[in-house]
């Protein structure tokens, strides 16, 4: 038997096992020790990993402000903060920022750039802003009004300065009236709309592609934009609307009793194309009351200026001489609009004050908008824009005027000294023929001459070996490449190409009419290849649209933004920041609004910068949604090849330097994108063209027209 220690626990093993146990039980102690020192250091070194992450996306913020507006950004502590990815752009509201950025001291000021992604603060102490520094950075948070995340990355700056705005005046001839009617006669009217009745009489009510719209009185024919005097629907005016009218009158708000009215429902993302009311259709005054929610209406002048104007819910809209007549209205399509903070700022031109703007989702909007029809022709003093004063020379060569010069500018600047510049880069992402445009030559007869209005490198001048294909572009560099894959190219304005008329059987334009500044251009352009076809010969427009996400469904452009893996927290570094202006232009005798709040002293901007920020456009954020009309898109030479076809060696400078401007340049190019239905109605107005086909491809809006 084995010997028992008297006096020992009972647990205790034997003396043989003693020795065993002990090593097991400092082995068993070593093990639980290292796992310990192992979860610390794991956790030191994730928490190392995200510090490192949260660093490197702090320096990339940095580097893309100084580069692309100028801010620079210093290493010790100020007053002043940049918050990147904290800005309207963003979709980030006022006033949870303001509620976010006061938990850590006394805001002396918060700026928010309209439209862009980042904002400015600046606290009454360096200790508060230090407080913010270290609580915001890397800090996510959830838009309001949306489920969608971002996260903030903070720099300090040295300066923070801004001029004072010159309230922007309304278009001559536009009244706003608020509160013209109760909350309870709006209830009433938006009550009396029946949207699903099944009327008898045709046409009357559509369900369109944009908003749905019902006609009283005439019907407005969007096929011809113009109605049939001669055909009056039954029943006129509704009941409940003779009340308002008579109001109106009264209150002198209206001249002539109106017997047209027009019907509109509006849901969040849904607007209207830019248009001027026909003037051989209707008299001169047009009104327009909004019911449901209020919104931002968009006025543009023949020579660039916009006016932003807010309208708010229960206001009449009234718009007589100039603004009836020259200026162009529209709805632009998104679900938010920038509008003023502050209360006593909810009506009239939405300036922008940097220091009081915020973002306002919009709700279900229904516009009665009346009318007068015109019994005579129109003897307005604006024969430019006047149906009635054109008659039908509008297949001669387009004429232009002084105020043209400074769209030529522009397009010269932005557009081609461009693609001269960009043209071998640009070729080696053009490529890929898209499937429609090549659906459409293939199906075009066998020996058909087809021109190429804006060809770029050429892509589609092989693709159908049956036809007779030339090629023309602006840029010679773009055309000296056509050259060298054996097609045939030349140089010329997309305005007056030197071919005979009526002398292609078809003709395409892709990605072309989106950079003329002006509707006029624009339809220039497109009256140009109306001249080369012969009748019954066809063409194929491609415009970039505004509308990048349509049906629900992103396109490829932005569904390109997240390509690269874990992207989509960052501030990518090819994003082209520019002060945004397209609201600040001058009102006739004033000078340009535009200022550069936000920008600090810097010695070295950067001359490509400076140039975008005179500009007077935005500059639009790469793979993101569109939020102006007219903007700049941005182009980065990657792998530095410059127009020669000359690889530049990308070298690591830091980004504010001069050095890194030179070899890796970035370019903005200038487009119109187009709202839904604006190329149609465009092409509408010539009356020697009809629209076949009309479409949606890709990001694109699309026609395919045919010459009467």
């Amino acid at each position: 038997m084995g010997a028992v220690v008297q006096g020992s626990p009972a647990w205790l093993p034997p003396a043989r096992n003693l020795e065993r146990f002990l090593s097991s039980a400092v082995a068993l102690s070593f093990r639980i020790s290292s796992t310990e020192m192992d979860s610390t250091g794991q956790n030191n070194l994730k928490r190392n990993k995200s510090e490192k992450k949260l660093l490197r996306k702090q320096i990339k913020a940095r580097n893309t402000l100084m580069r692309h507006e100028g801010i620079e950004c210093v290493s010790h502590t100020t007053q002043n903060l940049v918050v990147a990815n904290g800005g309207l752009g963003n979709g980030v509201n006022r006033h949870q920022l303001l509620r976010l950025v006061e938990e850590c001291g006394l805001v002396e000021a918060l700026l928010m750039p309209p439209n862009k992604p980042y904002s400015v603060v600046k606290y009454g102490s360096t200790e508060e802003a230090k407080k913010a520094y270290d609580t915001l950075n890397g800090k996510e948070i959830t838009l309001k009004d949306s489920d969608q995340n971002v996260t903030l990355y903070v720099n300090f700056v040295e300066k923070v300065h801004w001029e004072d705005i010159i309230p922007i005046r309304l278009p001559p001839g536009l009244m706003m009236v608020e509160e013209l009617v109760s909350p309870e006669e709006e209830q009433r009217m938006l009550e009396s709309i029946d949207w699903t009745e099944n009327e008898g009489i045709q046409n009357a009510q559509k369900s369109l592609k944009h908003r749905r719209v019902k006609h009283f009185g005439y019907e407005f024919r969007y096929d011809s934009n113009n109605i049939d005097k001669d055909k009056p629907l039954p029943g006129g005016l509704p009941e409940i609307c003779s009340t308002l009218l008579e109001k109106c009158l009264k209150q002198g708000y209206i001249k002539h009793k109106p017997d047209q009215l027009t019907i509109n429902q509006y849901e969040p993302g849904q607007g209207i194309p830019p248009h001027i009311d026909t003037h051989s259709a209707f008299e001169d005054e047009i009104t327009s009351l909004s019911l449901g929610a209020e919104i931002v209406m968009d006025f543009k002048h023949p020579d660039g200026r916009t006016v932003a104007v807010m309208l708010p819910q229960r206001s009449l809209l009234v718009m007589t001489g100039e603004s009836r007549y020259l200026w162009t209205h529209g709805i632009t399509p998104r679900k938010f609009d920038i509008v003023h903070a502050s209360e006593q700022q909810k009506v009239g031109s939405v300036t922008p004050d940097v220091g009081d703007l915020t973002l306002n989702r919009r709700g279900t909007r229904t516009s009665f908008t009346f009318r007068k029809v015109r019994r005579s022709p129109c003897n307005c003093i604006y024969p430019s824009v006047c149906d009635s004063q054109q008659g039908h020379q509008r297949e001669e060569a387009p004429t232009y005027h002084d105020s043209e010069t400074e769209p030529l500018k522009l397009e010269q600047a932005y557009v081609h000294k461009v693609y001269e510049e960009i043209a071998t880069h640009f070729s080696s992402t053009r490529h890929s023929p898209w499937p429609k445009i090549v659906e459409f030559l293939r199906t075009l007869p066998k020996g058909s001459i087809v021109a190429d209005v804006g060809c770029g490198n050429g892509k589609y001048l092989g693709i159908n070996k049956d036809l007779y294909m030339i090629g023309c572009d602006r840029s010679q560099n773009l055309v000296d490449i056509c050259g060298e894959k054996k097609f045939q190219a030349f140089v010329c304005d997309a305005l007056s190409v030197p071919v005979r008329n009526s002398s292609c059987d078809a003709c395409i334009s892709i990605a072309v009419i989106h950079h003329f500044s002006t509707a006029e251009r624009r339809l220039a352009a497109v009256r140009e290849l109306a001249r080369l076809l012969r009748p019954g010969g066809k063409a194929l427009i491609y415009v970039w649209a505004m509308e990048q996400e349509y049906n629900k469904q992103k396109s490829k452009y932005l569904k390109e933004k997240r390509a690269s893996k874990g992207k989509e927290e960052e501030i990518n570094t090819d994003i082209a920041w520019g002060l945004f202006c397209d609201q600040m232009h001058d009102n006739g005798s004033q000078d340009s609004a535009c200022s550069d709040r936000v920008l600090n002293d810097s010695k070295d901007k950067g001359g490509n910068a400076k140039q975008v920020i005179n500009s007077k456009l935005p500059v639009h954020t790469n793979r993101t949604s569109f939020c102006s009309q007219d903007v700049l898109v941005p182009w980065h030479l990657k792998g530095g090849t410059n127009k020669k076809g000359v690889c530049v060696k990308a070298l690591q400078l830091p980004a504010s330097s001069k050095e890194l401007q030179e070899f890796s340049p970035i370019f903005h190019r200038y487009y119109h994108v187009f709202c839904e239905g604006e190329l149609e109605a465009a092409c509408k107005t010539l009356d020697c063209i009809r629209i076949q086909k009309s479409y949606y491809d890709q990001g694109n809006w699309c026609v395919v027209l045919e010459k009467q």
